[in-house]
């Protein structure tokens, strides 16, 4: 999805994102970006979208396989959910605007910033995105 030229990092440290990460960032700021496969993002949005006042940020989603969660800043460096990858973007073009473009051709908002909060709370997002492989592991046993 938004890889070209971008670092990417996993950690496997358990840790969660400093404080300084949990706080959205400004607009026309600079954000990382967790992308995950296409049914595990949507069932995560529902379940943000339904939760008591966990806001979701802007979600990119590339017509394909990926949806991508807008992120603060830094998140990246804690970032260690299986199944999932966080990028750091910061100096390498994707940041928040008004009204942005999708940042790679062929991509689209699903969420886009305006509509929704800043960014998704990686706290947040990671119980969302475990909660949505519970759902699909359940959902697939059943068939």
């Amino acid at each position: 999805m938004v890889e070209t030229g971008m670092e990417t990092s996993q950690s496997v440290d358990p840790r969660m994102p400093s404080a300084e990460c949990s706080a959205p960032p400004f607009a026309d700021s600079a954000c990382d970006l967790v992308t995950v496969p296409t049914r595990q993002g949507l069932e995560a949005v529902d379940i943000l979208r339904r939760g008591a006042g966990d806001g979701v940020g802007p979600v990119l989603h590339d017509g394909g396989d990926t949806l991508g969660f807008l992120v603060p800043p830094g998140t990246a460096a804690a970032w260690d959910v299986p199944g999932s990858t966080c990028t750091e973007t910061n100096g390498r073009g994707l940041r928040l605007a008004p009204d942005p473009e999708p940042p790679v051709e062929g991509s689209d908002w699903l969420l886009p910033p305006g509509d929704a909060d800043l960014a998704t709370d990686p706290a947040v997002l990671r119980a969302a995105l475990d909660e949505a492989a519970r759902l699909i592991e359940a959902a697939d046993g059943c068939r």
